[in-house]
C-alpha cells in the first residue's frame, strides 16, 4: 500500500531548537552587558545576530558555546542545561569559532584542522583513519585542499578564515557559531565566508553568526535577530522584520529599505544627508 504523502497544505511539525538560552545575565566582573534574555537557534537554521556596537551580541554567543558562564539563567542543550555537560561532550555537538583566533607558531593548515579531531580523541583511540578522513572532508568543504602543507601565518586573511572554518568542520558537529567571520576582510572574501556558510547550512547544518553588515544578514539568514543593549528587540525572517522603523531605532540611521536587485531579500539603503555637499558630474571621455 503506498504511504500517504502530506498535501500542500499540510502544516510541518516544527523541530524544538537544540540549542536556547533563558532568562541570562552576562557580565564581566560586575558590568552586566546582557539581563534577562531568553532566545532560541532554531534547528536547521541560519541564525544572524547584529545589533550596535557593545550591545552584547559576542557575549551572546560565547554563552551560548559556554566560553562565558552565566550570572544568571541558563543555556539548553538539546532540553538539558550546557554546564551539566563534559567539555568534550559539549565540543562533539557544537563547534565555536571565536573572533579573531591565533594560531601556534610555525603550525601548517592540516595540523591545525586536526585539532577540530580533539573532542573524539579517547586515552585508548587515538589517531584514526576516521579523523584523517574528517580533516580531508573538512578541507575539501572550505576548498583548502592545496592549502594542507602551507604554514597558516603565510595565508592571506580569506584563506586563513576558510582554514579556521576547516578546524571547526573537522570537529563534526551539526552546530556551528561563528563570531564576525568576515571581520577584516575584503568584501570579495567576506561573501566567499558567506557563500560556505550558506552551503553548509544547505547541507542540513544549524548555523549561528554575529554580523555587522545589515545586508549581508539579511541576505543569508533565515533567522535575523536584533539586539540593543543587552536584549533582543527583533526576531524571525528579515522580510518581516527589517524595518526603515526598526533600523533608525536600534542603529540610530535613517534609511528606506528596497528588494535587493540580486537577491530579493531587504537592502538597508541610508538617506543621504543634508549637508549641501554636490558631488560634481562625472565628465564625458
Amino acid at each position: 500500500m503506498a504511504s500517504a504523502v502530506p498535501g500542500p497544505d499540510a502544516q510541518a511539525v516544527p523541530t524544538a531548537p537544540r540549542l536556547s538560552a533563558r532568562g541570562l545575565r552576562l557580565a564581566y566582573d560586575r558590568r552586566v552587558v546582557v539581563d534577562d534574555l531568553s532566545i532560541d537557534i532554531p534547528s536547521g537554521g541560519f541564525t544572524i545576530i547584529v545589533g550596535p556596537n557593545a550591545c552584547g551580541k559576542s557575549t551572546l554567543l560565547k554563552a551560548l558555546s559556554r566560553t562565558l558562564s552565566p550570572a544568571a539563567g541558563e543555556v539548553l542543550l538539546d532540553g538539558r542545561p550546557l554546564a551539566s555537560y563534559r567539555s568534550k561532550a559539549v565540543a562533539r555537538q557544537l563547534a565555536m569559532l571565536p573572533q579573531s583566533p591565533i594560531a601556534p607558531e610555525a603550525i601548517t593548515v592540516r595540523d591545525l584542522v586536526g585539532r577540530g579531531r580533539f573532542p573524539h580523541q579517547r586515552l585508548l583511540r587515538q589517531w584514526s583513519a576516521v579523523d584523517e578522513r574528517a580533516v580531508e572532508e573538512a578541507l575539501a568543504a572550505t576548498n583548502s585542499e592545496e592549502l594542507a602543507e602551507r604554514y597558516v601565518a603565510e595565508l592571506s586573511g580569506g584563506q586563513r578564515q576558510r582554514v579556521w572554518i576547516a578546524m571547526v568542520l573537522a570537529q563534526q558537529t551539526g552546530l556551528l557559531l561563528l563570531d564576525e567571520p568576515t571581520t577584516f576582510l575584503d568584501i570579495a572574501h567576506q561573501y566567499e565566508v558567506l557563500e560556505l556558510c550558506a552551503r553548509l547550512h544547505a547541507e542540513g547544518r544549524t548555523l549561528a553568526l554575529v554580523l555587522h553588515d545589515l545586508n549581508q544578514a539579511a541576505r543569508y539568514a533565515t533567522n535575523l535577530v536584533v539586539m540593543k543593549a543587552g536584549r533582543v528587540v527583533a526576531v524571525g525572517d528579515p522580510a518581516q522584520i527589517l524595518t526603515a522603523e526598526l533600523v533608525e531605532d536600534v542603529f540610530g540611521l535613517a534609511c528606506v529599505i528596497i528588494p535587493d536587485p540580486e537577491s530579493g531579500t531587504p537592502l538597508v539603503i541610508p538617506r543621504a544627508a543634508r549637508t549641501g555637499i554636490r558631488h560634481p558630474p562625472v565628465a564625458e571621455p
